[in-house]
């Protein structure tokens, strides 16, 4: 299964055929419907529709259909109807002259004074009255799907690219992690000669008083204490746990976003009391060297689904 971002966009058109009455048969009269879906980085589903009046039944069949397929992302639909009649006039079918007249007729029957209908007045009627006759629902649909394969499509190429650059951030991480592991012994023991030699110094002022056992036995015990609280090997454990989860849930794919930002937390933690338990310069280094990369797949996260 792919992983998908949820930053994608998509527009498609179409010309729909429209059922027009016989004596509009070859004028060639259509509309163009136009679909078009964006959408960018949420904690949850958010949708906007942006659909003309003629369209707006429309828009639990097209809520339907998203929430089929999209989980995450704040996503907006944007639906454009317009006329592509060649600039021409359609005349009116004789059956809306007929109505239009007949209700002339009927309200000059009641008020004799009312002015008669101009030839734009009923241009103008006839055109308003076929728009709002035309269901384009079904047209809507087809197209919207094609429009949100479109955008599954562009998420997942996206999702692809974000995946494989958070699995070269686990692998730095990994290195980062091994490169510090043979740190501590290290430190330790450099510690360990440190408080011996100062031990030694110590003894050399002293006046015999104190056994040099015991002074060797007080040394060895600072440098254990010493290497219990710079201890790093639990930590790294952590992590590296954390990085082999990481790695799996990407190769896995599906809706990893929210487990993904939870790892994120964790491994900053990791990162932190690493870097609070650090004895060297070195080891800081590697700390803040981990919290950079942990910063970087942090942010990238935040676009997976």
């Amino acid at each position: 299964m792919a992983v998908y971002s949820m930053t994608g966009y998509a527009a498609v058109q179409s010309t729909p055929a429209r059922t027009a009455p016989e004596s509009d048969a070859g004028n060639g009269s259509h509309a163009r419907l136009g679909v078009e879906i964006r959408s960018v980085n949420s904690r949850f589903l958010d949708l906007a529709f942006r659909l003309p009046d003629e369209l707006r039944q429309a828009e639990p069949a097209l809520r339907e259909l998203l929430t089929g397929k999209l989980k995450r992302g704040k996503v907006e639909i944007r639906v454009s109807l317009e006329s592509n009649s060649g600039g021409s006039l359609k005349a009116p079918a004789s059956s809306t002259l007929q109505r239009l007249g007949s209700m002339e007729d009927t309200v000059r029957s009641w008020l004799p004074g009312a002015a008669a209908l101009s030839v734009a007045d009923i241009l103008r009627m006839a055109a308003g009255e076929d728009k709002s006759t035309h269901d384009y629902s079904d047209d809507l649909l087809k197209l919207a799907k094609k429009a949100l394969k479109d955008l599954l499509t562009a998420r997942e190429r996206e999702g692809t690219r974000l995946a494989q650059m958070l699995l070269e951030r686990t692998a730095q991480l990994r290195a980062l992690a091994a490169s510090a592991t043979p740190m501590v012994p290290k430190l330790v023991e450099q510690q360990k000669a440190r408080f011996m030699d100062r031990w030694t110094e110590a003894m050399a002022l002293t006046d015999g008083s104190t056994l040099p056992e015991a002074a060797q036995d007080r040394a060895l015990l600072e440098a254990t204490s010493f290497a219990i609280r710079i201890d790093v090997a639990e930590e790294i454990m952590r992590l590296t746990s954390h990085l082999e989860e990481i790695d799996r849930l990407l190769t896995a794919g599906g809706e990893v976003g929210k487990r993904l930002d939870f790892l994120i937390q964790e491994l900053h933690r990791e990162a932190n009391t690493l870097g609070s338990k650090s004895g060297s310069l070195e080891l800081t280094h590697v700390s803040v060297d981990m919290k950079v990369l942990i910063e970087q797949i942090r942010e990238q996260v935040q676009n997976i689904e």
